[in-house]
């Protein structure tokens, strides 16, 4: 799937048409997913231009905490000083006010059907904590049950906390170990138990388990919706604080 490129409102040729084009064939893109019920990583895309729409119609600015990761501060700058030109520049500025009120309400509505699509996916979403749980719940096993799937998929995560000027977040990062059929008679505390045994690393691992009661696409959907939810979980019962 093609993203839209973190610049470009202001990349090539400033010209309404031209960015008109642009938007309207990324929201067709978009919304091609969405009929799929793929939400990632188009859903997350979608929020960061309309976010950094908005600081820029508030106050003619780039704001490099709404970049994503992947750009680096020197390239920020470099954008930065190229905007600033335009804004010195009154038909240039002109140009992108009109572009941005026109791609604003498009991409706030596109961004309410992707929220729309991930709240009706979550709805259908459990979890369950296996066993008892440690003190610690920043890292361990996530077991992942699709709708109508006989394998149930096992993770291994750990919860990061980090902060920005504004606020806290939490993040998790999860690792495919295997999938495994359960036999008669199997439960998931046995499992648990067989992945302490078999890997060794953890001695009594925080465990989790989320049920799909829907069918919904693994990587775009399901996975980062589910982990999603464990961080929710796991951050309202305030297990990952040490």
């Amino acid at each position: 799937m093609k993203q839209l490129n973190p610049n470009w409102l202001t990349e090539g040729l400033i010209d309404f048409e031209y960015k008109k084009y642009l938007i309207l064939a990324y929201l067709q893109t978009a919304n091609s997913e969405f009929e799929e019920k793929r939400l990632y990583p188009i859903f997350a895309d979608l929020i960061f231009h309309y976010q950094n729409l908005l600081q820029i119609k508030e106050s003619k600015k780039l704001i490099y905490e709404q970049f994503p990761q992947q750009i680096s501060k020197a390239d920020f700058e470099k954008l930065q000083i190229v905007y600033q030109k335009i804004v010195e520049d009154d038909d240039a500025m002109k140009e992108i006010e009109d572009i941005v009120s026109f791609a604003l309400p498009r991409f706030k509505e596109m961004m309410q059907n992707g929220k729309g699509i991930y709240d009706y996916i979550e709805s259908r979403l459990e979890i369950i904590p296996i066993g008892l749980l440690p003190i610690y719940s920043g890292e361990g096993y996530l077991f992942l049950n699709e709708y109508l799937v006989n394998d149930t998929k096992i993770y291994q995560y750990q919860i990061t906390v980090f902060e920005n000027t504004h606020e806290k977040y939490r993040a998790v990062n999860i690792q495919y170990i295997e999938s495994v059929k359960k036999g008669i008679g199997q439960t998931y505390e046995n499992l648990k138990v067989a992945l302490v045994k078999k890997y060794r690393t953890f001695a009594n691992p925080a465990t989790f388990m989320v049920v799909s009661h829907i069918t919904c696409p693994l990587q775009e959907s399901l996975l980062p919706i589910a982990k999603r939810i464990l961080v929710k979980y796991v951050s309202g019962s305030d297990r990952i604080q040490k």
